[in-house]
């Protein structure tokens, strides 16, 4: 090893350092999340939901997170959207630091920064006000009421029209459809022009053509006003139609696909798919269950440094 050109262990471990305490951590994202930790107290049993997640997301970005049941995605989910506050670590969303704000920040960030939309489509309505009525209630709320009636009403038809809602301006939810329902409840979430609008399995009670109509509202939200979306979705169709998939497991951010289109030499479109194993910022990794399983990888494993890459291999002394 002395002829290598790789540097000694020693001194990439200094490299590593010296980047580690740098620059601000994702400085230019919206949603940072570094080493974020949510433990929950249920009769003197700790549960961590949350062990350290990292995650970064450019404004502008229409991403998909997904997870088993329990590995902590629905808590990301509510910490980001101002409904629940971490036990440890960093979570800026658009500036806001969501461990320090007080109940009146929260609660204008969650009216002014933050839409959500949930998986049931009766929680997301009142069900005695037209559509244009529930789109038009968060600005109201909100102090709109100053603004001329005018202004409001063109931009709750606005909202409706772009997502194909102007039949519906006067109908209530029960004279909707289920798709209808969360595209109003995509208008609602929107009515205040926030930064980040969060989906927890917004088609999760639909048939799958009414999933692909609602998530096209979620693509012209992106496409046409600029807002960052994230949604929690176990939908493969949805996640395979977003540019970058985000899985966690047991409480972290462990791996992504990042899809890109190209265009060969016969002008035909295809998509690309890469899967990529997150590393966080303490050098942790999940390798894929699968993959681990297929060598036999349990307990340790050999790593060799080449050139450029690492070499990961069963551990033969066990």
């Amino acid at each position: 090893m002395t002829n290598s050109p790789l540097s000694s262990l020693a001194d990439l471990e200094q490299r590593a350092a010296s980047r580690r305490d740098g620059p601000a951590y994702g400085h230019d994202a919206l949603i940072v999340c570094d080493r974020v930790v949510r433990i929950f107290t249920t009769d003197g049993v700790e549960v961590q939901a949350l062990q350290g997640l990292d995650l970064l997301v450019r404004q502008g970005e229409l991403m998909a997170l997904v997870g088993a049941s329990g590995s902590g995605k629905s808590t990301l989910m509510n910490i980001l959207a101002g409904l629940d506050v971490p036990t440890a670590g960093t979570a800026r969303v658009a500036g806001f630091d969501l461990l320090a704000m007080n109940a009146k920040a929260r609660l204008r960030y969650r009216r002014d920064v933050v839409g959500f939309i949930w998986q049931q489509t009766g929680r997301n309505l009142l069900p005695y006000l037209t559509a244009a009525q529930n789109v038009a209630l968060p600005v109201q709320l909100r102090g709109g009421g100053r603004s001329p009636a005018r202004k409001r009403a063109a931009r709750v038809r606005e909202l409706l029209a772009m997502l194909g809602l102007a039949d519906c301006h006067d109908r209530r939810p029960a004279q909707l459809s289920g798709g209808q329902q969360q595209r109003v409840a995509i208008a609602v979430a929107l009515a205040n022009s926030p930064s980040l609008l969060l989906a927890d399995e917004p088609t999760g009670e639909l048939d799958s053509a009414t999933g692909e109509q609602v998530f096209a509202a979620f693509r012209r939200a992106n496409e046409e006003l600029g807002t960052t979306v994230v949604i929690v979705t176990h939908d493969q169709d949805v996640a395979g139609e977003v540019s970058r998939t985000v899985a966690i497991r047991d409480g972290r951010t462990s791996s992504e696909v990042l899809r890109r289109t190209e265009v060969d030499a016969e002008g035909q479109e295809s998509v690309v798919a890469q899967e990529f194993v997150t590393l966080d910022r303490a050098g942790r990794l999940q390798l894929p269950a699968a993959y681990t399983a297929a060598l036999d990888l349990k307990h340790r494993v050999l790593l060799e440094l080449e050139q450029d890459h690492i070499g990961v291999w069963p551990d033969k002394e066990r």
